[in-house]
């Protein structure tokens, strides 16, 4: 009966030992998997900080225009998300800000030579068509 004891005890070790490198290696791999995780959020993270994706709607109503019309638009209504995005980006990029008011009260931002016109009737993320000062 002693022996019994004994060799059920010796199988029982191994089986035992697998279990924990078992569960060590499940939390080595979680733990692998989160720090591929959070490498990649820092990448996408570094990418959209080159590619200004707050103002990329913007920049892309501003260079059709400027393809038709071979100079900047004077003037874009936005929405106030659009607006709000914007005016981050200067300040997260230290870029100086102008705002103001148009003559009828709605506040503007100066983006590159154009000038932001807050249209908030509008949908948060409106943007309207480019337009000029009409002469």
């Amino acid at each position: 009966m002693m022996g019994l004891l004994g060799s059920s005890d010796v199988d029982a070790a191994p089986a035992a030992q697998q279990q924990l490198t078992d569960r060590s290696l499940d939390g080595n791999v979680r733990a692998i998997e989160s720090v591929r995780d959070e490498a990649r959020g820092l990448r996408d993270e570094m990418r959209n900080e080159q590619s200004f994706a707050e103002i990329r709607r913007i920049r892309d109503a501003q260079k059709e225009y400027l393809r038709v019309n071979l100079k900047w638009p004077d003037f874009i209504e936005v929405g106030v998300d659009v607006w709000l995005s914007i005016h981050d980006w200067h300040i997260k990029w230290q870029q100086p800000l102008a705002l103001g008011r148009d003559a009828g009260g709605r506040y503007t931002l100066v983006h590159l030579s154009t000038v932001l016109i807050l249209r908030a009737d509008l949908q948060p993320g409106f943007i309207g068509l480019p337009f000029d000062n009409p002469r």
